[in-house]
């Protein structure tokens, strides 16, 4: 009992928006410095490839933001059935903010992948299944947030963007699994949970530092934009006014 009352707690749009608040200054903090360090790491202290150089250095930004395009998919799907199976707000306010994150780190993606795939491969864009499918998913987050804007009844647009997401995480697989079943140009994953990495220690840190410095950017950004979402949807409650009331008081 006690589990599923913290479970509907958080779902609650000013119980998620009065806690979120500590968080934020910790979560940018953390973010900002393991993204320096990381940095600092890959382009000063690790060594230069001996097949492609210094260009394979792009990956410390490619793979984080493939790695975090996938999984922010997942965040916003999951999102979106819970808000439809318990009809939660705040699952659906999630959702609706992980929509954008989740095109622009896909379009990192895309382009970084485009940048390395030049001196690589010898052109910026081959119709790859990996390729491909990553071009997919960049069109699925673009048509929920397109959804979202078309649709002027809210709880009619939070429901089939929800549906529309659940649908497109049939393509999650397909990106994960397209170097195995397809013939492709793009190289098979360097991390695999079933197998040691396929990279040098001295390549290796600097990448998971980069990877865990962009779960914990994308922490504080969907946090940051769920946390705009709650003002927008409940500025008529009372809790907001009140608190729109006291910062305009403060400011005076």
């Amino acid at each position: 009992m006690a589990s599923w009352q913290w479970f509907h707690r958080l779902g609650s749009p000013r119980w998620f928006y009065e806690k979120t608040g500590a968080w934020l200054p910790w979560l940018n903090a953390v973010a900002l410095i393991l993204l320096v360090v990381g940095t600092s790491w890959a382009l000063a202290f690790s060594p230069e490839d001996a097949k492609q150089g210094n260009s394979y250095r792009i990956i410390h930004i490619h793979v984080p933001a493939a790695f975090l395009a996938l999984a922010g998919y997942y965040v916003m799907a999951i999102s979106g059935a819970v808000g439809l199976i318990w009809r939660m707000k705040l699952a659906f306010m999630v959702m609706k903010s992980a929509a954008p994150i989740g095109a622009a780190l896909t379009f990192v993606s895309l382009v970084t992948g485009a940048i390395w795939g030049k001196p690589t491969w010898g052109t910026w864009w081959v119709w790859d299944a990996r390729i491909t499918s990553m071009l997919i998913l960049l069109f699925l987050y673009l048509g929920i947030m397109a959804l979202q804007s078309a649709l002027q009844i809210r709880e009619t647009a939070d429901k089939a963007c929800a549906i529309l997401a659940l649908v497109g995480t049939v393509n999650i697989p397909i990106i994960y699994k397209s170097v195995d079943w397809w013939y492709t140009l793009h190289q098979p994953a360097t991390l695999k949970l079933t197998s040691a990495p396929s990279i040098h220690a001295s390549m290796l840190y600097p990448l998971l530092t980069m990877i865990v410095a962009f779960y914990v950017f994308y922490a504080a950004v969907l946090i940051a934009y769920t946390r705009y979402e709650i003002l927008r949807r409940e500025a008529r409650t009372g809790w907001v006014r009140d608190l729109v009331a006291s910062r305009t008081g403060e400011a005076r």
